[in-house]
């Protein structure tokens, strides 16, 4: 893949993006492409034999059409994805657009006029590897086999003693929140201790490193092997992001996230956090912002962009997303990016009928850092990552 120019500890999840893309929906200006999209071959119905006059005419007419045809598909298929209803036939359509920074490829699956599958063919992103440890085995194997399936290089993973970690999510309904139940204790990475990485290898070739303030949380020897990785990138001038991440159910070792974030964040130049994350990971607030409320006023989150980037002067900007949690399956979606000389906010979306929130986050991080390094403001990059 030529040069590895990003270490991220999540590849970019472009997926929701696609979505947007084939619905046309408008970002603040950037309007996501159309795409060409034909009939699955075998979806087509062979014409019964006509005689030679009934071909010509049909011949005539369908030379008329060709031009409004595509265009009439096209149509049809973003109408159909944006609003849920479908009168395409049963298949397989594929096409490709250029926007949002590249050439993104989809493949929509239709089964009794629903999307079955969305899937991702080709899209532009950076070289991205996964660093962790895991266990060898054949859990591990398939793990490694998935990340490889989206391009993501996996020959830095370390392999250790232990096993892998696992959590169980029950699903939210209404103002029934989600449940997480975490069973990472003896895992792999939760056993893994300064020294088990050889960082030369590690970060050969790398310009960006992310990680999250998941790892440091799970178990004491993680949170020091956290600490010396954002030490050795440092020391060899790679930019380190860090999604703060504040899990409460998993700091059981003895020290609260903030005796370990705050001396992290010495070493972060770009934070992702939403207002609890900074409150819990960070121990700072400003007046007034209540991350128990559900109910945000930007405003005092400049203020608290603010005092984050005074008391971390190497910090070059923090990133805050805003969720607005009206239920399990309805928020609020914003963000806004704080670089100590300008505060940006997005656009704001009103999400309903959510099925699966779980990597929302982890999406934004990837857009962030992707828009960061593709454009020239950094309006247009919190908009992608927002999108995302």
């Amino acid at each position: 893949m030529g040069k590895w120019k990003k270490l991220t500890a999540f590849a970019p999840a472009l997926a929701a993006v696609i979505v947007a893309a084939c619905a046309g929906i408008s970002l603040n200006g950037y309007t996501a492409p159309v795409y060409a999209v034909e009939q699955p071959e075998a979806l087509v119905t062979p014409e019964p034999e006509q005689d030679t006059d009934a071909a010509e005419k049909k011949d005539d007419t369908k030379k008329k059409d060709d031009t409004k045809k595509t265009t009439d598909t096209e149509a049809e298929l973003v109408a159909a994805v944006g609003s849920g209803s479908f009168e395409l036939a049963d298949g397989t359509y594929e096409g490709s657009g250029t926007g949002f920074g590249g050439t993104i490829t989809v493949s929509v699956v239709l089964k009794d006029k629903t999307i079955q599958s969305i899937s991702i063919v080709s899209a532009p992103g950076e070289d991205a590897a996964f660093l962790t440890v895991l266990p060898d085995n054949a859990i591990a194997d398939a793990c490694k086999a998935e990340l490889r399936r989206f391009d993501v290089d996996t020959k830095r993973i370390v392999t250790g003693e232990g096993r892998m970690g696992i959590y169980y999510l029950e699903g939210g309904a209404n103002q029934r929140p989600s449940k997480v139940v975490y069973d990472r204790a003896w895992s792999a990475i939760a056993l893994a201790k300064p020294g088990d990485i050889d960082w030369d290898k590690a970060f050969e070739g790398v310009e960006w490193f992310h990680f999250t303030g998941i790892t440091p949380a799970i178990s004491e020897s993680a949170m020091e092997l956290s600490v010396e990785s954002v030490k050795e990138a440092k020391k060899r001038g790679i930019t380190v992001s860090c999604d703060l991440n504040y899990r409460k159910n998993l700091w059981k070792y003895g020290k609260k996230a903030s005796e370990v974030m705050r001396e992290i964040a010495k070493y972060v130049d770009v934070a992702i956090a939403n207002e609890e994350d900074v409150q819990k990971s960070l121990e700072i607030t400003v007046d007034d912002v209540n991350v128990e409320s559900g109910e945000l006023d930007r405003a005092k989150y400049k203020a608290l962009g603010d005092k984050v980037l005074a008391a971390y002067p190497d910090m070059k900007m923090i990133a805050i997303t805003l969720r607005e949690s009206h239920s399990a399956d309805w928020n609020g979606w914003a963000a806004c990016l704080n670089d100590g000389k300008d505060f940006y906010v997005s656009k704001k979306y009103e999400i309903r009928d959510i099925v699966d929130r779980v990597g929302g986050g982890d999406s934004f991080a990837g857009g962030l850092l992707y828009g960061l390094n593709h454009y020239e403001d950094k309006q247009p990059a919190l908009e992608f990552a927002v999108a995302a």
